[in-house]
């Protein structure tokens, strides 16, 4: 059972990573929508402004709270978020509040906080507010992906995104609903290692999938690590419980490997020095995925 320390720091990290995830995401569809869906794009437009005051309340829950790993992971904001924003609001038409940005920027933890009762309860409220507008977000998600399997929409957007994205969100209701219960999120190492090396290895294809077709070096760096997830994903599916510190340590090197090749395409689209069908917080979104997962992988060795 979780003592009131870990419930409170747990439901901070997961809203304060998940959220944004979240609302990026509402973003990436709203770009990728036609306007014959413009029902849809409305609806996405409202969920990710509902993320953002999730967001917003979170991080004023956070400041003194959160742990120095996690504020040190980069996995809630990176040295290249705000920038991202700037660029594909101005791009894309978005709005994005990047106050939120700056204000998580600023979050620092502090030694002595104390972690009272009130806090808690202000979030479970949080996490339940936050449970329900998840589920929100996989109906709309399904929906969706729904009609691009069967051929009902149109859409800039890869079916197998929307699928990815969509078991993201899944993966955050557990996490809410397991720490509600005063549960950790993670109950199988294992299973928690295949399902992130499967999104490393979905980054990496969505990655080789957006590259202009003279960016054959990047194009064969994005493919060498889709392989090299794919080997990872099979050895850990039938690994056992003795094979867990290797497979660790596997994973966080591809890890590392491939956290480093995003940070430089980050880079690379906000200075206009790769050419893709992508905008730089796409990139940045699937950089600080890969911080979190390396922190993570650092807590299981």
């Amino acid at each position: 059972m979780l003592s009131r320390k870990e419930f409170i720091q747990l439901s901070l990290e997961h809203n304060l990573f998940f959220a944004r995830i979240m609302k990026e995401h509402m973003i990436f569809i709203e770009s990728g929508l036609l306007i014959i869906d413009s029902s849809f794009i409305l609806e996405g437009e409202n969920l990710k402004e509902s993320f953002e005051d999730i967001l917003r309340e979170t991080v004023e829950l956070a400041k003194g709270a959160v742990s120095n790993s996690v504020l040190n992971s980069n996995e809630i904001v990176t040295p290249y978020t705000l920038e991202s924003e700037r660029i594909t609001e101005i791009l894309t038409g978005i709005c994005i509040d990047e106050n939120i940005t700056k204000s998580e920027l600023e979050l620092v933890s502090n030694s002595a906080f104390i972690y009272t009762e009130g806090l808690e309860e202000k979030l479970k409220d949080l996490n339940e507010r936050a449970i329900n507008l998840v589920k929100e977000v996989i109906k709309y998600k399904e929906e969706i992906l729904k009609r691009l399997l069967k051929c009902n929409m149109f859409a800039n957007l890869y079916s197998l995104l929307i699928d990815h994205i969509l078991r993201e969100a899944r993966y955050y209701l557990m996490a809410l609903e397991s720490i509600q219960r005063k549960e950790k999120p993670i109950k199988d190492i294992l299973e928690n290692q295949i399902f992130w090396d499967t999104i490393m290895k979905e980054h990496a294809q969505f990655v080789r999938g957006l590259l202009d077709p003279t960016e054959v070096e990047l194009f064969n760096t994005a493919n060498g690590f889709v392989e090299t997830f794919e080997r990872l994903i099979d050895k850990t599916k039938k690994a056992g419980p003795k094979d867990i510190p290797e497979i660790t340590r596997k994973a966080l090197e591809s890890t590392i490997e491939i956290r480093d090749f995003k940070r430089q395409g980050t880079q690379g689209l906000i200075n206009c020095q790769i050419q893709a069908i992508a905008y730089p917080l796409l990139a940045d979104h699937i950089l600080r995925e890969a911080n979190r997962y390396i922190r993570v992988l650092n807590t299981t060795i």
